[in-house]
C-alpha cells in the first residue's frame, strides 16, 4: 500500500485529491494538512510514501515544506501540485528537492499513476513543464563551476545527462541516441549515483545552473 499526505490550504482539494486517490486499490490517504507546517510534521510522524504538496500555502509555503522534508523525512517524496503561471515557484521547488510536478487539473488516473511513478522512488518532470522552466522563466542563469564529479561521467553519459535536462523521456531519449530505453535508464542511474543527486530533478537543476546546459541552446 502506498501512503500519501495531501497538503492543501483548501479544504475542498484535500478532500477531492482523497477521494481520486483512495479510490485505488493500493493508495491510501493518511494524512490532510493545510499549511507546509503541518505538512513537515505529518512527513515526520508517519513517513508517508508521497506528500503531495500545493506550492502556494499559509504560514510555511509550499517550497520551504519541501526543503524541511528532504532533510526530516529523507524516505519521502513529494510532488508539487502547480498551476500555469507558477513557473518561478515550480524551479525553486526543484531546487528545494521535490521529486515530482503535476498541474492541478490533472486527470485523476494521471494522478494516480503519477503518485505510483514516485512511489517508486523515480522523479517525475513532464517536458512540457521543464521546457516551460528552461525556455521561459530560467532565462540564461548565471554558469557556475561544473562539480569535479561531472568529470567522472562517461560521453555516452554527459549526452544522456543533457537530453535528461531539456525534458526528454527516457524512451525520447533512447530513440534520439539510437539505445534500449535499459540502457537509458542504467545511464541515468550511474549518473546519479556519480554525481550524488537524490533524482532526475536534482540533474536538471545541476546541469543548468552550472552552465552545462542553456536556455535555448
Amino acid at each position: 500500500m502506498i501512503r500519501v499526505v495531501v497538503a492543501d490550504d483548501q479544504a475542498l482539494v484535500r478532500g477531492g485529491f482523497r477521494m481520486i486517490l483512495e479510490s485505488q486499490p493500493d493508495l491510501e490517504v493518511v494524512g490532510e494538512a493545510a499549511d507546509g507546517a503541518e505538512a513537515v510534521e505529518l512527513a515526520r510522524t508517519l513517513s508517508p510514501d508521497v506528500v503531495l504538496m500545493d506550492i502556494r500555502m499559509p504560514n510555511v509555503d509550499g517550497i520551504e515544506a519541501t526543503r524541511r522534508i528532504v532533510l526530516a523525512a529523507p524516505s519521502t517524496r513529494v510532488m508539487m501540485l502547480t498551476t500555469f503561471g507558477e513557473d518561478g515557484y515550480v524551479w525553486q521547488a526543484m531546487k528545494a528537492g521535490a521529486s515530482a510536478f503535476l498541474l492541478k487539473d490533472v486527470p485523476p488516473e494521471d494522478l494516480a499513476g503519477a503518485v505510483r511513478t514516485v512511489a517508486r522512488g523515480e522523479a517525475l518532470l513532464g517536458a512540457e513543464i521543464t521546457r516551460r522552466l528552461v525556455e521561459d522563466f530560467v532565462r540564461g542563469p548565471q554558469p557556475g563551476t561544473l562539480p569535479a564529479e561531472v568529470g567522472d561521467l562517461t560521453e555516452r553519459e554527459r549526452e544522456v545527462l543533457v537530453l535528461v535536462a531539456r525534458g526528454l523521456s527516457n524512451g525520447e531519449i533512447a530513440q534520439q541516441l539510437y539505445l534500449g530505453e535499459t540502457t537509458v535508464k542504467t545511464h541515468v542511474t550511474r549518473i546519479l549515483a556519480k554525481l550524488e543527486l537524490r533524482d532526475r530533478v536534482q540533474a536538471v537543476v545541476l546541469a543548468y545552473e552550472s552552465g552545462l546546459v542553456r536556455p535555448r541552446s
